[in-house]
Formats: C-alpha cells, sequence, structure tokens
C-alpha cells in the first residue's frame, strides 16, 4: 500500500470548516425550509415593521427614498451582478462596458413600447397605423433580450480574441459608443430621450392601479420574480457543460482547448447571456421609471457593476447578489454620507483587495485558487 502525504496547505484546508461547508452539510429538508423562509422575508421586506428592523428602512431616515422604491433597485442591480457574473466571474472576461447592454435593453421598450418615441412614430406613418399604437410590453420582453443578445455577439465577435487588459478596453468603449449614438441620434429621442414608457398595465397612468408611479412594491415583488427565475435558471447553466466549459477556459484557455473545449464559441455564449440578462436589467428600470435619456447610461454605472461583482465575490451567486445589494442600499441608507460615495467606494474596493480578495461571498473554487497562488508566491520570489 503506497501512503500519501498532503501538504500543509492542504491538510489546514480540510481542517477549516466555514459557514459554506455547514450549509452544505445540513439536511436537504432543512436547506429548503431556509430557503423559503428567506424567499418569504425578501417578499416581505417593502412591508418590513418588525420593531427593531424599522432602523433598515431608508424612509426612516429624514429625506431618505421611497423604501419599496430602494429595494427595487437593489434588485435590478441583482439581476445586473448575477448577469456580469456570468461574463467576468464563470467565463474569466474582463467587462468594463456592461452599461451598454443594460442601455440596448432600457431603449428597446422605450423605442417601440412608448407611443412617443420616432421609432413608434415613424412605423405608424409607414403603416398607417392608429395614434395609439404601440408595441406592447409583453412582446417587448422578447424583443429586448433578442437585441442585447445580437449586441453581444456582435461586440464579442471581433474582440473576443483579446484577452485580459485589451477586452476591458475594448468593452469600455462599447459602453460609451452606445450611450454616444443615442444622445446624437434622432430616431432615439437625442438628448431629450424618450418618456410614456409602458408597464405591464400599458403606458403610465394614474388609471394603472397595480403597476402605478406612486406604490412601487408591485414592481419590486416582479423584479424579484424574475431574479429567482434567472438565478435557477444560470445555477442550471452552471452545473451544465457549458458552465464547466466557462470554468475550464476561466482557469486556463489553452489547456482548456488542447482538452477539446472550443474557447472562442463558449466565450461568445458568455457574452451573449450576460448581455441578454442585462438587457433584462435594463428592460425592467425603463419600464418603472417611465422615462429614460442617455446620460442614466453612463461609464461611472459600468465601473459600479464590476464593483458590485469584485467586492461581493466573482463566481459566486449568492457573493455578487450581496455586493450589488450593498453598493445600491448603503448609499441610500446612509445618505449623510452621500457626497463621500466615490470615496467610500474606492476605498471599500482596496480594503477588499488587500484582506479579502476573493469578495465577501467567494466561490470555493476561486478562494481555493487565491489561497495555492499566495501560497506559491514566495517560493517563487
Amino acid at each position: 500500500m503506497t501512503a500519501t502525504s498532503n501538504s500543509p496547505a492542504q491538510a489546514g484546508r480540510k481542517t477549516r470548516i466555514g459557514i459554506g461547508d455547514r450549509w452544505r452539510g445540513l439536511p436537504r429538508w432543512q436547506r429548503s425550509l431556509a430557503f423559503v423562509a428567506f424567499v418569504a422575508f425578501l417578499y416581505y421586506l417593502p412591508l418590513l415593521g418588525i420593531p427593531g428592523l424599522t432602523w433598515l428602512r431608508t424612509d426612516s431616515i429624514a429625506g431618505g427614498n421611497n423604501w419599496a422604491g430602494v429595494l427595487f433597485i437593489c434588485a435590478v442591480y441583482v439581476l445586473i451582478a448575477i448577469g456580469l457574473n456570468v461574463v467576468v466571474g464563470l467565463a474569466g472576461l474582463l467587462d468594463l462596458g456592461y452599461v451598454g447592454f443594460f442601455a440596448v435593453g432600457a431603449y428597446s421598450v422605450a423605442l417601440f413600447g412608448s407611443t412617443q418615441s420616432p421609432v413608434v412614430k415613424a412605423l405608424q406613418n409607414r403603416f398607417d397605423l392608429a395614434e395609439g399604437w404601440a408595441v406592447t410590453w409583453a412582446i417587448c420582453i422578447p424583443l429586448a433580450i433578442a437585441f442585447t443578445m445580437i449586441s453581444g455577439v456582435v461586440l464579442g465577435w471581433p474582440t473576443l480574441r483579446l484577452r485580459g487588459d485589451y477586452l476591458a478596453i475594448v468593452t469600455l468603449g462599447f459602453g460609451e459608443i452606445i450611450r454616444i449614438v443615442v444622445r446624437n441620434s434622432n430616431w432615439s429621442g437625442g438628448p431629450a430621450g424618450v418618456a410614456g414608457i409602458p408597464g405591464p398595465q400599458g403606458s403610465p397612468s394614474a388609471d394603472n392601479n397595480v403597476f402605478g408611479l406612486i406604490d412601487v412594491k408591485p414592481w419590486y415583488w416582479l423584479a424579484l420574480t424574475v431574479v429567482l427565475i434567472v438565478v435557477f435558471a444560470v445555477r442550471r447553466l452552471e452545473n451544465s457543460r457549458v458552465g464547466r466549459a466557462w470554468l475550464a477556459i476561466r482557469e486556463d484557455e489553452d489547456a482548456a482547448a488542447v482538452m477539446g473545449v472550443h474557447g472562442f464559441k463558449f466565450k461568445l455564449w458568455a457574452f451573449a447571456i450576460g448581455a441578454a440578462l442585462g438587457g433584462l436589467s435594463g428592460f425592467l428600470f425603463a419600464s418603472r421609471q417611465g422615462f429614460i435619456e442617455p446620460n442614466q447610461f453612463n461609464a461611472q454605472l459600468s465601473i459600479l457593476f464590476v464593483a458590485m461583482v469584485v467586492v461581493g465575490g466573482a463566481g459566486n451567486m449568492a457573493g455578487v447578489a450581496l455586493g450589488a445589494f450593498l453598493l445600491a442600499y448603503l448609499p441610500e441608507r446612509f445618505r449623510d454620507f452621500a457626497e463621500y460615495r466615490y470615496l467610500v467606494f474606492g476605498l471599500a474596493l482596496v480594503l477588499v483587495m488587500l484582506l479579502r480578495p476573493q469578495g465577501l461571498i467567494p466561490s470555493r473554487r476561486r478562494a481555493h485558487e487565491l489561497q495555492d497562488r499566495a501560497e506559491e508566491a514566495p517560493a517563487n520570489v
């Protein structure tokens, strides 16, 4: 019999039991029960009135924003972070222009769903349609997803042969190109933007008794439902052959190619799927706002999206969701420090990189990679 010996790092890793390991060690029924309770709490959040927890509400402070409205933005940002995590966390492609897909999704529903958009007016004149005609909100959903997926393929096809910083620079340019094009084009409404964007009950109106302009709770519940569906779909995708191919490409693209993984094809899939989720989040955002204009989709927002993934833990959906929630919620809750927002973001990113480079809730695989690199670094000096 041959004796096997583990390195001290491997032995230490086996003896450390984290919260994730304890969670996975629970019986399946206990995990299911805890998950159902957590989801029920998320749906209850807009009505939060438990003594001792009401200070969490953003409308509990002077000048605070509507609590349900902040929760809606948090849900949209979580959806963005999950989509960007497919590109950055799973496939390992640094995308600094994700706001471009967010804008494409928002403008899809604005240009085809609003009776005030130049595109709808042109279609009315061309096909002699009624003055109040526009594409219905439900039909705009697949349109937004299709347009953003096509945008992802158009961007990815010529650029995914690049790696690292070069890819990041190109994607950053893509986000700015989208904003500049819609700002300087007549068909997109130009700098004035597009108003009258519809929701599930049609164009913004005082007669909308569910998805109206004042009560935001139904919008939050809608966004939360979309997030849960996307989490389930992405989890299934992550555990599929496609997800394993993304991880292999992220670890070592050359080694993955030797093993028969077609790197370009799977990277293009990651770009298209990530773009679709970014477009879906932009669709929800525009439907709730009822009005969009180009300056809402600037490069700072794109950097914020990447920060949500890095702070939360690239590669782990729970981590990026937490990062998105914190970066959306904390500036609203602590509005007294709003003018120092970017300073705090910068300090937080530096501290995370120094103290916890794998993120707040990293994936196990990613944490082990960073730990191995840290242990190998002194030996290579």
